[in-house]
C-alpha cells in the first residue's frame, strides 16, 4: 500500500514533468533520496529495519579496523592538533561509534579531534547524535550538510562508506540518432517511466558500449575532498561498491532489503548504483592529491588485521563466535560484499600510504 507521503512526492514528480519536462536521472534520483519531507532519507531506512544493511551494521569489526587506519594514519602524518575528524553519510552512527572506541587506545587521537558529520537527514542526525553520545559523550557532533562548510583551516581526516553510491548519477542511452539522455516521463497512465531525451555529444567513443551511467555530482565532490587534502597533513577514506570503469546500468532500488523497479513509488526505496572509481581517482589527482586503491574490501580488512581481531573477539565471546565469524565472513568473502566493495584513500603528495594501502597510485590510465 501507497503512504500518503509517497502519493505526494510521487504528485510533486508529476507535476514537476508536466511543467517542465521528462526529468533526469540525476534530478530524480536527487528528489527521490534527499527531498526534505518526503525523500528516502526523511526516514532512518538503514538497517535490519529499513532498505538496506551497511558494513558498520553488520560487524563492529568493520568500524574498529576503519578507525584503527585513521588513528595511525594521523601518527603516521606527525599527530596534527586540532584536527577534523569527519564522516559522510554516518548512517546511524554506528561506524563513526565503533571507530570512537577503536580510536580509545590513542588518547591524544581522542583529545585533538573535532566530529563533524556531514548529514541531511534530520530523523538520522538524533539517531547519530544518541548513538555517539552513548559511546563519547564528551565529542559532541557538529553536523553539516555538506563537505563545503567544514572548517577549513585544519586538517581533515574523512570516511566516507556507501555514501558515494547514493549520489546522483546521469544515464546514456546509444540511438539510431546518436547519444542521448535517459531521462523519466510519465505515461498515460500516469506513471514514471523511462524515455529517451535530446542527442548530447558522445560520452564515450568506445564502439561495443551502448548504455553509459556518469556522475559529475561525485567527480565535484571527490576534487572539492581532494582540494582540502593537497597541501597539507589529512586523509579521506573511500569505501563503496563498484570498479574502476563501469560498463551497462547499476541503477538499483531496495524496498525492504529487496529488489525493486527505480520507478516504482518514489520514496518508498533507496536508489543507488555503482561507483565508477578511475574517474574519481582522475578528480584527486588534477586536485594535487595522491590516490591510494582501489584495493577490495578483503584485502582492505585483511591488511588491518581483521582476522585477527575476529578471533580475539571470539576469545573475549565464545558464546557470539559464531555470529561473529558469520559477520566477518559477509563482509570479506568474495561471494558477499569481500571483492564487489572497494576502499580508495586519497593524501597529500607528502604522506604515508595509509594502512591497508600497499601501493600510492591506483591501476587507472594517466590523463593524457
Amino acid at each position: 500500500m501507497t503512504s500518503a507521503s509517497e502519493t505526494r512526492l510521487h504528485q510533486r514528480l508529476a507535476r514537476l514533468i508536466e511543467a517542465h519536462g521528462p526529468l533526469s536521472m540525476a534530478q530524480f534520483m536527487a528528489l527521490v533520496l534527499g527531498e526534505p519531507r518526503q525523500g528516502i532519507y526523511a526516514n532512518a531506512a538503514i538497517g535490519k529495519a529499513g532498505h538496506f544493511t551497511t558494513a558498520p551494521e553488520i560487524s563492529q569489526i568493520f568500524g574498529e579496523l576503519v578507525g584503527l587506519c585513521l588513528v595511525q594514519a594521523w601518527l603516521d602524518q606527525g599527530q596534527p592538533a586540532p584536527f577534523v575528524l569527519a564522516e559522510a553519510g554516518p548512517g546511524r552512527g554506528t561506524l563513526m561509534a565503533d571507530l570512537l572506541r577503536a580510536a580509545r587506545t590513542v588518547p591524544d587521537f581522542l583529545a585533538a579531534a573535532e566530529l563533524h558529520l556531514i548529514e541531511t537527514s534530520a530523523p538520522l542526525r538524533t539517531l547519530q547524535a544518541e548513538c555517539l553520545a552513548r559511546v563519547s559523550p564528551g565529542l559532541q557532533p557538529h553536523f553539516h550538510a555538506g563537505l563545503d562548510t567544514l572548517p577549513v583551516d585544519r586538517p581533515l581526516f574523512l570516511v566516507a562508506n556507501e555514501f558515494l553510491d547514493a549520489l546522483p548519477i546521469h544515464q546514456f542511452v546509444r540511438t539510431e540518432s546518436g547519444w542521448r539522455e535517459r531521462v523519466v516521463a510519465l505515461d498515460e497512465t500516469g506513471s514514471f517511466v523511462f524515455a529517451t531525451g535530446q542527442v548530447v555529444p558522445a560520452p564515450s567513443d568506445d564502439p561495443e558500449l551502448d548504455f553509459l551511467e556518469a556522475s559529475p555530482a561525485r567527480e565535484a565532490w571527490m576534487q572539492a575532498l581532494a582540494a582540502r587534502l593537497a597541501n597539507r597533513p589529512g586523509l579521506g577514506l573511500l569505501i563503496d561498491y563498484g570498479d574502476l570503469a563501469l560498463k551497462g546500468e547499476t541503477l538499483q532500488a531496495l524496498r525492504h532489503h529487496q529488489r525493486a523497479h527505480p520507478l516504482d513509488d518514489p520514496g518508498s526505496a533507496d536508489l543507488s548504483s555503482h561507483v565508477a572509481f578511475a574517474p574519481l581517482a582522475i578528480a584527486a589527482r588534477r586536485a594535487g592529491c595522491t590516490v591510494h586503491g582501489p584495493v577490495t574490501q578483503a584485502a582492505f580488512l585483511a591488511a588491518l588485521g581483521g582476522a585477527a581481531r575476529l578471533a580475539r573477539l571470539q576469545r573475549a565471546l565464545p558464546s557470539a563466535a559464531a555470529s561473529l565469524a558469520a559477520g566477518y565472513e559477509r563482509l570479506t568473502h568474495a561471494a558477499e560484499m569481500g571483492v564487489l566493495f572497494k576502499a580508495m584513500a586519497v593524501t597529500g603528495r607528502q604522506a604515508l600510504p595509509p594502512p591497508g594501502f600497499a601501493s600510492s597510485e591506483p591501476p587507472v590510465e594517466k590523463e593524457g
